[in-house]
């Protein structure tokens, strides 16, 4: 018979639920955290040795980068953790992630360089597996009005149309907007095709009214601006 021993069994000093409301959640491990969210172990294995069992795979990656990275079928896969947990996991990482993005695109946010830009993005686009190319919509005095996914594509390249990237762009009224796309190879680059979108882009905002001011390339821990490569007008 299977036996999963849950947080409830263990000592009571050691459960992490517990120590998270009396003590906060920034006191806690990052394996306690982790087991709060996976709620029981796995073959006589408390959930704490589980969280420390699948952090440890990140090895020089990170375990937190490879819980960011890892898809649910990857994660799924490890023992003790299976769909239900993986989708769990996946879950928690999301929302901090959409809180970050929240609290950089708040009141008082305004593009100014691709510094500004990078700042706003590289946190979850450094470590995506595939190119996701975004829009970051700036209001008259480039505030920043909304950021938003307008494709994703494969491990090399995303297909983006223009009538899709600026739908969104015309409902929230933007007066300009700064393109970004992330490299997975990490090396940010411009390949021709990337130059050849950037002016088709341009070109197509520039009949909408709506100035395409940047196009920012991701890599890790690294980009590259084609503005300041002077592939798009000031």
């Amino acid at each position: 018979m299977k036996y999963h021993l849950t947080l409830k069994e263990l000592p009571p000093d050691s459960q992490p639920r517990e120590r998270l409301i009396e003590q906060g959640a920034q006191n806690l491990a990052t394996a306690e955290l982790l087991a709060i969210i996976l709620r029981t172990g796995h073959r006589g294995r408390t959930a704490i040795e589980v969280a420390q069992q699948l952090l440890s795979i990140g090895g020089e990656r990170g375990a937190l980068r490879y819980l960011a990275t890892a898809d649910v079928n990857e994660l799924a896969t490890v023992p003790g953790i299976g769909p239900a947990k993986a989708t769990q996991i996946k879950a928690a990482l999301e929302l901090g992630k959409r809180l970050v993005q929240e609290e950089q695109i708040g009141d008082g946010k305004y593009v100014r360089s691709p510094d500004d830009v990078y700042f706003l993005v590289k946190n979850d686009m450094r470590y995506l597996d595939r190119e996701h190319f975004c829009t970051i919509m700036l209001g008259t005095k480039n505030q920043v009005l909304a950021r938003e996914t307008v494709a994703i594509g494969s491990l090399s390249a995303a297909l983006v149309h223009p009538r899709e990237l600026f739908k969104g762009c015309i409902q929230k009224s933007a007066a300009a907007v700064v393109l970004v796309h992330n490299h997975p190879s990490g090396d940010p680059e411009p390949s021709p095709e990337d130059i050849k979108l950037t002016d088709r882009l341009s070109q197509a905002g520039a009949l909408l009214g709506i100035q395409v001011v940047d196009h920012v390339i991701v890599g890790d821990g690294r980009y590259v601006s084609l503005r300041e490569r002077g592939h798009i007008n000031p």
